[in-house]
């Protein structure tokens, strides 16, 4: 499947990306365009729109695109739901300091935009950084 969402990648539009990629649909494809264009690409592309104003897995009811996510798909690991806070944390600036994890990550996040500015090269090399996260959270949560 095509995925789309707005150019200049931050947390929650690396964050989704792994989350697709790693529970959802592992050949998925990412297209990232200004947000102007992101109705044009999809009505050409039929790709499926996240972290954009207005769509489905995006910004909804207090949660960022990533939650969106896994509640579409009804994602239910523990671990998995441990990062989702972490990464609501990081993006949704208001939230920054309801988990201690969060203001590390927007500093990765930063960090990656400003070595790599390119959305997918970005991405890919970001992807490695939630795994391990993921990895941690996992552990986290057999803790408790």
């Amino acid at each position: 499947m095509k995925w789309i969402t707005r150019s200049h990648v931050h947390v929650d539009r690396v964050a989704c990306p792994w989350l697709i990629t790693r529970f959802i649909d592992s050949e998925a494809e990412f297209l990232f365009v200004p947000a102007s264009q992101i109705e044009k690409v999809v009505k050409e592309t039929g790709a499926i729109p996240y972290d954009a104003p207005g769509v489905e897995l995006g910004h909804v009811d207090g949660r960022c695109s990533f939650e969106s996510i896994i509640v579409k798909y009804g994602l239910k690991e523990p671990g998995l739901l441990r990062l989702a806070k972490i990464v609501h944390a990081a993006d949704v600036d208001e939230d920054i300091d309801t988990d201690p994890i969060a203001r590390g990550l927007e500093a990765i996040a930063s960090g990656y935009s400003l070595r790599f500015p390119h959305d997918l090269e970005n991405i890919e090399n970001q992807f490695e950084v939630y795994d391990a996260l993921y990895a941690w959270c996992r552990l986290d949560v057999a803790k408790k």
